[in-house]
């Protein structure tokens, strides 16, 4: 019997390999405008998850990471996309800003579990405030257009 339970998930575990897993990248709309060095940040440690532009790594084709994988990237761009960023309202990119700001003070952004693997998307405490400074002069000047 013990056995039989053993065999059962193994194969199932092995048809959870064949789940059709959405690892697509739409089109870039209108991608970010930022400087080089803002834009290069926002790359290493943002975009895998906020853009179109999804490096999709080896153990993400691997269940149950696939899975893990895709629903965090599927939440990301539906939170903040820098693939579309430039056709935002000016208000959605001050409150978007905002949101960024409010994600690196309280250090839930880029998400420890994407760090773990992806070393070099850990934000240096420079980088968090050229990131912050970035985002402020974002809220600045459509707050202030409004």
């Amino acid at each position: 019997m013990k056995k039989k339970v053993i065999y059962s998930l193994c194969v199932l575990f092995i048809l959870f390999q064949f789940l059709p897993i959405n690892r697509t990248n739409p089109s870039v709309e209108a991608d970010l405008i930022a400087n080089e060095k803002v834009k290069s940040i926002l790359k290493r440690s943002c975009y895998d998850c906020h853009s179109n532009e999804t490096r999709y790594p080896l153990y993400s084709y691997t269940f149950p990471a696939s899975i893990f994988l895709a629903h965090h990237v599927e939440e990301g761009r539906e939170e903040l996309n820098f693939s579309n960023w430039e056709i935002l309202s000016e208000s959605k990119k001050a409150t978007k800003a905002g949101d960024i700001i409010e994600e690196l003070e309280k250090k839930e952004m880029p998400l420890f579990s994407y760090t773990l693997v992806h070393r070099d998307a850990i934000l240096s405490s420079e980088e968090i405030e050229i990131i912050k400074n970035w985002a402020k002069a974002i809220q600045k000047k459509y707050e202030s257009s409004e």
